[in-house]
């Protein structure tokens, strides 16, 4: 399995990460209907076996249950695991010493002395001031909790800002998590791309395959319907799925010639892209094989631009 470099100096990852908010939710993703815990664990072993074996969670995940099923299965396998989780800054997070202690609540339900990746979770810090965040983080660096850190849904001036705050401490910005997909691409037009690649911050991308709209399960011509809150998500409407229909029938004519499904070919676009990592959401074992199968092969320049005009009008 290839690996790819969180930021310049970072861990060693796999390029497709198995994203875990669904493990344990049952708000949006309705956990306890669909699927179960036996899933969960199932398709932590598949990813195992076929070498993905880096996976993003967060505090907030299931009440902190995500950490807690990761624990469980990571107990199982003797594979090396890595794992990225997210603290949360809430408005009674106020000194570093609340960092820590959220750190801390983190590895004990992960049962790990330390993340591969440790990230803020979105940039609003409410009394906690960015310069009290990051030299916090930068001093779990230097006491080996945290290999890397990364921020969230940061803009291109408050990722600077991490990044700026973070050297004064000699520690790099490894990491921007935020929303990007071939039809959610604002990344490459409001600056984070590119201020990214000047920084050496590596993209990991949330909803890459878009809450399941880009694996074509959902079209204006089936009757299959999204469960938990994304019912209600006007992209999944009739007049949302013909909307992004040109895309899905580019993603469907390139996978035919390839044997891959759209979902394959969407994450592999974003694997092209260099320094974007996937976190390809999984609840059970088929969807983690499924996914696995965007490595291991590269779209060609042509396609890659087919499906670049395609999708254009989502910057």
């Amino acid at each position: 399995m290839e690996t790819i470099r969180l930021g310049q100096d970072g861990p060693a990852v796999t390029p497709l990460c198995i994203g875990t908010w669904a493990w344990g939710d049952k708000l949006f993703w309705n956990y306890g209907g669909d699927y179960d815990a036996n899933q969960l664990r199932e398709a932590f072993n598949a990813a195992v076996e076929v070498g993905t074996t880096f996976f993003d969670t967060a505090e907030v995940y299931g009440l902190g249950q995500s950490e807690e099923f990761l624990a469980q299965f990571m107990q199982q396998t003797t594979q090396p695991v890595q794992i990225a989780t997210k603290f949360g800054p809430f408005p009674w997070r106020f000194t570093g010493q609340s960092v820590s202690a959220a750190l801390t609540d983190s590895l004990k339900r992960l049962q790990l002395e330390k993340v591969t990746l440790y990230q803020v979770h979105w940039p609003f810090t409410f009394l906690l001031s960015q310069e009290t965040l990051m030299n916090t983080l930068a001093e779990e660096v230097q006491r080996g909790r945290i290999e890397a850190i990364g921020v969230s849904n940061y803009s291109a001036a408050q990722m600077r800002e991490a990044h700026d705050l973070l050297a004064k401490r000699g520690v790099r910005l490894a990491v921007n998590q935020v929303r990007y997909s071939l039809i959610t691409r604002q990344i490459e037009t409001n600056g984070i791309l590119d201020t990214a690649r000047e920084l050496g911050v590596t993209i990991l991308a949330y909803s890459p395959l878009a809450q399941g709209l880009l694996t074509g399960k959902y079209s204006v011509d089936n009757s299959a319907t999204p469960t938990g809150a994304r019912r209600i998500d006007p992209r999944f409407s009739k007049d949302g799925l013909r909307k992004i229909e040109p895309v899905l029938s580019l993603l469907r004519e390139i996978g035919a010639k390839r044997d891959r499904t759209p979902a394959q070919v969407a994450l592999n676009w974003l694997i092209a892209q260099g320094n974007v990592i996937p976190i390809a959401g999984a609840k059970t074992a088929a969807q983690v094989k499924q996914n696995a199968g965007a490595l291991g092969w590269k779209l060609s320049e042509d396609e890659f631009k087919q499906l670049d005009l395609a999708s254009r009008s989502w910057r």
